[in-house]
């Protein structure tokens, strides 16, 4: 049997795709990048944590919210990842970032170094999510506040769907363990607000935000979007016939053209965005 890849192989696969996309994604999930910034309370002059930022968002849009005066500094656990925000970075001409390769769990970081630190949908990978919140209340300031964003139920999310429901019939899933590294692991309501108090997170609430994940795409490019993103998603593609491939592609597309403008494409979408401070 196919030996399973570890969650960090998974995400080097697919660094290139984050990075050849990243414009694309950057505006399907500025609403949440917004969210954060706000409930973060994050302002000109601060000093930001981004953990698990991927190819450089939101630690890329934050660089302009802190402003000269801040400054931002993006972390993950694949190295790929961080010579991609790098490089964006250095073409945008930004002075006052940097990004560095480390897990949620243990920051290179001093005690109290940070005004306010986020993470978008990141903390559901964390091996031990836990441990990644209160090594990330270490390195804040007392009272700083902490922000981190995860994806709803599946079913609230046809992003996912529009995909999965067709691909689910040509390989079927298997669930999850409980409590595994998956996109929907808080999902629950209050599920990740129960991390950020077992962690020691004060004053922690929880809101839903409803917005809309729009690409400048047709439903034909967002289905390679989304084809290429996924490693998992990619490794089940390669498993398929040419004939096979062919249906399932002719599916898709037929799905997400119900979620197509005059602009591109429009899914509904739901996101839990979990917040607190540093006692």
């Amino acid at each position: 049997m196919e030996q399973k890849k570890d969650t960090i192989a998974q995400w080097s696969e697919s660094a290139p795709y984050w990075e050849k996309h990243r414009a694309v994604v950057r505006e399907m999930f500025g609403p949440v990048s917004e969210a954060l910034i706000e409930d973060a309370q994050i302002g000109r002059g601060q000093t930001v944590l981004d953990v698990a930022m991927g190819p450089g968002e939101p630690a890329l849009t934050l660089a302009d919210v802190v402003g000269p005066a801040g400054r931002v500094v993006g972390t993950d656990a694949v190295a790929e990842m961080v010579e991609a925000a790098r490089r964006e970075a250095v073409r945008r001409g930004l002075k006052n970032t940097s990004f560095e390769t480390a897990v949620g769990e243990k920051l290179p970081f001093a005690d109290g170094t940070f005004d306010a630190a986020v993470s978008r949908f990141g903390v559901m990978f964390f091996p031990s999510p836990v441990g990644g919140v209160r090594e990330i209340l270490r390195v804040l300031k007392p009272g700083g506040r902490i922000a981190m964003a995860v994806w709803h139920f599946a079913e609230r999310n046809p992003f996912f769907t529009a995909v999965t429901s067709v691909l689910d019939k040509f390989i079927p899933p298997t669930p999850p363990e409980p409590d595994a590294p998956d996109a929907f692991r808080f999902a629950k309501p209050g599920a990740l607000l129960e991390v950020f108090e077992s962690a020691g997170v004060k004053g922690g609430s929880e809101r839903l935000l409803k917005f809309s994940i729009k690409a400048k795409a047709s439903p034909e490019e967002f289905w390679t979007l989304r084809s290429e993103l996924s490693e998992s998603m990619r490794s089940k593609l390669a498993r398929l016939s040419e004939a096979q491939l062919a249906q399932l592609k002719r599916e898709v597309v037929q799905g997400i053209r119900g979620y197509s403008t005059g602009e591109g494409v429009s899914f509904p979408a739901e996101v839990l965005v979990v917040s607190g401070e540093k006692a």
